[in-house]
């Protein structure tokens, strides 16, 4: 788990790909690929970008080793000439990206590749798997902690997750998208982010007597003492237990700094509140009342409604594996090809279904916020080269309905380029920043979405609009074709 050569981590028609293109064509034929995703997950109206650390780090890895190459050898479809070439392999193209944290749409290009071709075509696997899954945690994380209203929630899925890897990263995802710690050690170490826990049942079960365990837990954690109540009965046995703890601790003098109870089973609704009042009635109105068992954002928004006492929360399987749905489905895609005279010819792939009709040509974003409330507009997809300012007006169109317009007065505006240059000439030249600065940047970003676009049900869509420029040459091309 801990090998930083993920070369060998893409599909074989990757590979083939390449021989095809060494074998074929110019090799240094230099072409632009775009990573995006066509639809939100979970039926929200936006989502955050999360993995572009680990993308920049397999880049600046990106070589075939000794034994890398051996094993290609050996399945016989590889030539010599190409395996030498693979043997000297390192990236030299450009990469440009939206930051991880950035709230972000359906169709908008998540990464850029300007490369060689066969480089280009190498790390379309990699660059997918990474950003789809923490895309995807980091986009559940923000949905999970809207629900909390202000809760502060914990990721505990690393049991859960589908594997070693998924388990770290999914956290690492999660803090992004606004946890506030993780049970998962190996992330808190790598990524330098909060860890948190108490203890299981099995701690209880090991003593002879539900208040000795608590006791002693509490003597070795007087700072960070929540107890988990629901081992044999909730409100008979594990609330009053933990009441005769605290009261000790604060007759002995010992500072009730962070402490509480944990609730894992039953009616969490009904439990919470007749704890919150055993509690307060006992003289501790502060103690903190979390709760785990498979939560996800509707369940905590509906015990929210239902006026639970639970102001903390461990979410572990339905954000760890994003149970509702697993899958962020981005994929990637051709969209120019450099010509002899420089000048990029932009190419579009076609098909039935019209949400998989590409963005053709080498594009940026522009995000427009609303001047008076700093809220997004609208994001606007141009080709590079055009440009917008907040001193003119702007026409936005729909481009599934053009006759759908938004006119955009002067100065009632803000645009902001959204994505940054990461890799130029094969080199990086941009410092990802720490996972809890990410957080805090994230949090921003989606401060400024509409109320009415982070709804857990049926969200207000953020229209992502294209230039009239990009839609002309899109049309063109349709026609060219059809």
């Amino acid at each position: 788990m801990d090998r930083q050569n993920l070369t060998l981590m893409t599909d074989l028609y990757e590979l083939t790909m390449m021989q095809g293109y060494f074998k074929n064509k110019d090799r240094n034929e230099t072409v632009i690929f775009d990573a995006f995703y066509r639809n939100n997950p979970c039926g929200g109206g936006y989502s955050i970008c999360a993995g572009l650390e680990q993308v920049i780090q397999y880049i600046k890895e990106l070589h075939f080793a000794k034994q890398d190459i051996e094993y290609l050898a050996s399945l016989g479809i590889f030539d010599a000439d190409f395996l030498d070439y693979l043997s000297n392999f390192k990236f030299s193209g450009d990469i440009y990206a939206i930051p991880e944290g950035t709230v972000m749409f359906p169709r908008e290009p998540m990464i850029k590749v300007i490369a060689p071709i066969m480089e280009a075509q190498l790390v379309e696997t990699a660059i997918l798997n990474i950003l789809n899954h923490q895309s995807l945690i980091a986009t559940k994380a923000a949905r999970v902690c809207y629900a909390a209203r202000g809760d502060g929630i914990m990721e505990f899925g690393l049991r859960r997750a589908q594997g070693p890897d998924a388990g770290t990263y999914g956290a690492r995802a999660a803090m992004i998208g606004g946890c506030i710690g993780t049970s998962n050690v190996l992330a808190g170490q790598l990524f330098d982010v909060p860890v948190k826990g108490t203890h299981a049942h099995s701690w209880i079960m090991s003593f002879p007597d539900e208040y000795t365990a608590f006791k002693t837990y509490a003597d070795m954690y007087p700072g960070a003492c929540i107890l988990l109540v629901d081992t044999y009965d909730t409100l008979k046995s594990g609330v009053p237990n933990a009441i005769r703890v605290f009261t000790e601790m604060r007759e002995a003098g010992i500072p009730l700094t962070f402490y509480g109870i944990r609730l894992d089973s039953g009616d969490l609704a009904y439990l919470s509140k007749k704890a919150r009042k055993m509690l307060d009635a006992a003289g501790f109105p502060d103690a903190v009342i979390s709760a785990s068992n498979d939560l996800d954002e509707f369940l905590i928004d509906s015990l929210k409604v239902q006026g639970a006492a639970i102001t903390s929360w461990g979410v572990g399987t339905n954000l760890i594996t994003s149970k509702d749905n697993p899958s962020f489905g981005g994929v990637y895609k051709l969209a120019a090809i450099r010509g002899e005279d420089g000048e990029f010819i932009p190419k579009i792939k076609i098909s039935e279904n019209s949400e998989k009709v590409t963005n053709p040509g080498n594009k940026m974003i522009y995000r427009i916020y609303e001047k008076e409330t700093g809220k997004i507009k609208a994001d606007l997809i141009c080709l590079v080269g055009e440009k917008f300012t907040e001193e003119e007006d702007l026409l936005l169109f729909d481009p599934a309905e053009p006759w759908k317009k938004t006119h955009l007065e002067a100065g009632t505006f803000t645009l902001r380029p959204l994505m940054a240059h990461v890799f130029e000439k094969g080199e990086c030249i941009y410092t990802s920043p720490k996972v809890m600065d990410i957080r805090a940047y994230c949090k921003q970003e989606q401060d400024t979405l509409w109320d009415e676009t982070k709804r857990l049900v049926n969200p207000h869509k953020v229209y992502v609009d294209l230039s009239k420029k990009l839609y002309d040459t899109k049309m063109a091309l349709l026609d060219a074709i059809r």
